[in-house]
């Protein structure tokens, strides 16, 4: 230990006394244990850390499948079958999202909710800090409405009292008695406020096995019972069910995911691309301070061959030299923490629409100790080729006075660090012009609307206008005449599936005068939206064929009428005019009347891009479908339209009409009006993710660009030095300054060719793996390979350039001189 300390007190002395190499070194070696920190702490919180439920590698999301979809949301019914027969799970629970309109003691308030079943809490392992869980007797039609809330709700509405349990709760004009608070920071796929029990959901969606409403289930897999296990029980059950309902049933299976895979799985593939990213920063930076570090033992070679001739050991000098690497990089991962703090809260900041689990992202103990071993093995990656290089010296020849001794072994040291960086920079700048190429295609590809200048917002009718269906209708179509009136306002409709936005609603149907299919998974399927006539003037969705709804089809009376997307009457009708054409929807037993009947197509509008702009194309749901919401049955009205979107077009700012709006929409405060965008955001924000990942990976990819010209030129200008004698001879002998010139500048060149070949069967390689992340571009793009290269062979040479330029000023005088 006392050994260690005088090397350590040596050491820190030595790094004050070269003020500027170790500032230089210091500040590289912040930038890339910073960037790596700032990258894990972001891993460790969503990846690493388990998830804060009770034993939760035996959780498991359950899905069903069919042929057409690998995943989709479970019937309540089929939920309720696997609960009582499944004998590998100790409980199941479920969940669907939902949301109600806090009234009464306050602002009217929309909130975010989920209904559960009883056993869907203690499936987790999940104990109210306050009153209880719900109970299986609870979850019923008829039995007492009863909710669980958030500990942010409890807090902002009944001021964190003590005796909140037993406390009414008005939720969309139903009262509920608060019987629980759930646990500070209790999430699960996403927040809610209000938790209500699924067994109380008066809905006909809840009781036909026909329809899939959001529905999706978790299970608790029992002590020493495999996925595979659970998975072959499951399915045993779903074959009993396709057996006993083959109508609903047939062909529908059962999927199986851990809870950890389903809550981040899309992504961890943009993350582990970071993180390999920011690995490949870190070590051009260590490339560059092992660089610097060589430089420098060529001043220190004498003084090591004073140690080595009064007693130090080879193991001795080595060490000394460690110890100084090793501080040097602690002093840069502690400069790397503070940036790390800030970074890690950018890289939060700018994450479009958050990640899954962020609550859990900062700077931790993990983090701390990631920090320090990253710190520690960094110094010894960079110290440990030059202190081996300056341990084997020639005793003799270095204790000559006046040698310069020999450096054409570190100098092929340093040029082998220079062609790892080049390498390195060449695949992150490669990555980050595949990234920036995907972003260009998706900008030119056409959502199927003019996002221009149209305002998108959500409105919950009041209790008065949700009390009766035709009170329903009247409300939207009194909302929409009062916004349509504004002076600033060119067109406004209602939908209830906003394309891009993440929701969705499917159907079955089949075309009339055709066979039917005789059960639900040999129906084809479409994209219902379900809109007021105004819908499509507001978004500019082109009417190719026929005509769009009126105020007269949207009503229960009228004559059933559809609209449907290119894609679909391209397919269904190659060589027929779809108009006059009808179709019928497979309404599930148990459904009200009135959906059944041959609906009538009168016009054909073109495909809208709903799952994404790039990833629409891919989905097994092509077919668009559009249906006057007014036309539905009164049972299923109260399902669609209680709350709705609004789409507005404006002539001027979109968000410059919001309060006249909220004037013309809010009924004094008795109607909430939530999630207000554009749609120029809505379109942005689909695309959020991959334009982060373009912005990390060119940041990381110019970082990576700097450091390599920076390693460039120090190698360069060292040869220079190196060569000083040399060049005067050859000036001396007539060499022309263009033949210096081009001297120097061939040994930058050599190593950028080096380095770019090295770069370009690893970017090959490695570019592969970033497939899910591109759109409309290769992994192995020749465009983007060939001009990355260009660039960066243009930021050597002129790192080379500048040395040489230096080169060929050498006065053959001075370089001749006896030293």
């Amino acid at each position: 230990m006392q050994t260690l300390l005088q090397d350590v007190r040596y050491g820190l002395r030595m790094l004050a006394s070269n003020a500027g190499f170790t500032i230089v070194a210091v500040l590289t070696l912040t930038l890339g244990i910073g960037a790596n920190t700032a990258i894990f702490s972001v891993i460790d919180g969503v990846l690493l850390r388990p998830l804060p439920y009770r034993d939760p590698g035996r959780l498991v999301i359950i899905s069903e499948k069919t042929p057409e979809f690998d995943t989709m949301a479970v019937s309540y019914p089929n939920f309720l079958d696997w609960q009582r027969d499944s004998r590998s799970f100790e409980s199941l629970g479920a969940l669907r999202w939902s949301a109600y309109d806090l009234t009464g003691g306050g602002t009217p308030e929309h909130l975010e909710a989920k209904t559960v079943s009883a056993g869907f809490f203690s499936t987790l392992g999940i104990i109210p800090m306050l009153g209880r869980d719900f109970e299986a007797q609870e979850d019923h039609l008829g039995a007492t409405r009863v909710a669980m809330i958030s500990e942010g709700l409890w807090k902002r509405r009944f001021g964190a009292s003590a005796d909140v349990v037993g406390k009414p709760l008005t939720l969309s004009g139903q009262s509920y008695t608060v019987i629980g608070v759930l646990p500070a920071g209790f999430r699960f796929l996403g927040s809610a406020d209000v938790y209500t029990l699924l067994g109380q959901w008066d809905d006909v969606l809840a009781r036909s096995r026909e329809t899939h409403p959001g529905l999706r289930a978790v299970g608790r897999l029992k002590s020493g019972v495999t996925q595979a296990q659970a998975q072959a029980d499951m399915n045993n059950i779903a074959a009993q069910l396709a057996q006993a309902y083959p109508k609903s049933n047939a062909k529908h299976g059962v999927a199986m995911r851990p809870l950890a895979q389903d809550i981040v799985g899309n992504v961890r593939p943009a993350l582990l691309v970071l993180l390999g990213a920011v690995g490949f920063v870190l070590l051009i930076a260590c490339a560059n301070v092992a660089n610097l570090l060589l430089a420098r033992s060529t001043t220190r070679r004498r003084e090591m061959a004073i140690r080595a001739a009064i007693g130090a050991s080879q193991g001795r000098m080595i060490r000394q030299l460690l110890t100084e690497s090793v501080l040097l990089a602690l002093a840069g991962g502690a400069l790397g923490l503070l940036l790390a703090r800030w970074g890690t809260q950018a890289v939060v900041a700018a994450i479009p629409g958050g990640l899954p689990r962020m609550e859990n992202i900062g700077v931790d103990g993990w983090v701390l100790a990631f920090t320090l071993a990253v710190s520690v093995a960094t110094g010894v990656i960079f110290g440990l080729a030059p202190a081996l290089q300056i341990s084997r010296l020639d005793l003799h020849t270095m204790l000559q006075e006046g040698s310069r001794g020999s450096t054409e072994g570190q100098h092929g040291l340093r040029s082998v660090l220079v062609v790892a960086e080049v390498a390195a920079s060449l695949v992150l700048l490669i990555g980050a012009g595949l990234m920036l190429k995907t972003m260009w295609e998706l900008s030119r590809v056409n959502p199927g609307f003019n996002p221009r200048n149209v305002l998108m917002f959500s409105v919950s009718l009041s209790p008065a206008n949700r009390s009766t269906p035709d009170r329903i209708r009247t409300a939207w179509q009194q909302i929409t005449d009062k916004v349509q009136g504004l002076p600033g306002v060119r067109a406004a409709g209602v939908v209830d599936d906003v394309p891009l936005t993440g929701s969705d609603s499917e159907l079955p149907f089949w075309v009339s005068g055709r066979p039917r299919p005789s059960s639900q998974s040999e129906m084809l399927w479409a994209l219902l939206y379900d809109v007021s006539p105004g819908y499509f003037r507001a978004v500019d969705v082109p009417l190719l064929r026929g005509r769009t709804f009126t105020d007269a089809d949207n009503t229960k009376t009228a004559a059933p009428v559809t609209v449907i997307d290119e894609v679909m009457a391209r397919s269904l009708f190659p060589h027929q005019n779809p108009i006059g054409q009808s179709i019928r929807i497979a309404v599930p037993e148990g459904f009200p009347p009135g959906l059944d009947r041959p609906i009538e197509i009168v016009g054909v509008v073109g495909h809208v891009k709903h799952f994404g702009l790039d990833a629409d194309a891919t989905s097994k749901i092509q077919y668009q479908l559009y249906l006057p919401f007014g036309q539905l049955p009164d049972p299923l009205i109260r399902i669609t339209a209680t709350f709705m979107t609004m789409m507005v077009r404006t002539s001027t700012d979109p968000l410059g009409e919001v309060g006249a709006i909220r004037s013309q929409v809010s009924e004094g405060g008795n109607q909430t009006i939530f999630d207000v965008r554009t749609m120029e955001r809505v379109v942005s924000d689909s695309v959020a993710g991959r334009r982060f990942s373009m912005l990390l990976l060119g940041v990381f990819a110019g970082l990576a660009l700097v450091l390599a010209a920076v390693g460039i030129y120090g190698v360069i200008s060292y040869t220079v030095t190196q060569r000083t004698h040399e060049i005067g001879i050859r000036m001396a002998l007539g060499a022309e300054r263009s033949n210096v010139l081009t001297l120097v500048v061939e040994d930058g060149l050599r190593l950028l060719l080096i380095g770019v070949g090295v770069g370009l069967a690893a970017a090959l390689g490695l570019t592969r793996l970033m497939s899910s992340m591109l759109y409309g571009v290769r992994p192995t793009d020749i465009a983007t390979f060939a001009t990355v290269s260009l660039l960066l062979a243009g930021v050597a040479l002129l790192a080379s350039y500048v040395p040489a330029r230096r080169a060929t000023k050498v006065d053959p005088m001075v370089a001749l001189r006896c030293e």
